[in-house]
């Protein structure tokens, strides 16, 4: 099981946009159009998928796609900038990306 440590300010973004709704934080390593390389990016979801994995990350709840997961590290850090509006995921030994964006798929899933 993957942990995620996640940065008291990376936390409260997360909170301020799930809102009063329930929904669930995905990290999805997105390879649609991006040839060889994917693209680290963070999904509220309003619920865990299928194929979805739990990651331990306090009292926010995270999942990564089974099949994703080989991606990552067994432990992870996600953090914010005060002023600027994406994360920073990383691991022991990579940056994953310094720009993670998130993106509610909550309304779209509901169309």
């Amino acid at each position: 099981m993957i942990k995620m440590e996640v940065s008291p300010l990376a936390a409260r973004r997360l909170r301020d946009n799930l809102g009063n709704q329930p929904g669930v934080i995905k990290l999805y390593y997105d390879t649609e159009g991006c040839g060889c390389d994917g693209v680290n990016t963070l999904l509220i979801q309003s619920q865990k998928g299928q194929f979805d994995l739990p990651i331990d990350a306090g009292d926010l709840s995270f999942v990564v796609d089974q099949q994703h997961q080989i991606f990552y590290e067994d432990t992870l850090w996600l953090d914010a900038e005060e002023n600027y509006p994406t994360f920073k995921l990383s691991g022991k030994s990579s940056t994953y990306s310094t720009n993670v964006q998130l993106r509610d798929m909550r309304q779209a899933s509901a169309i």
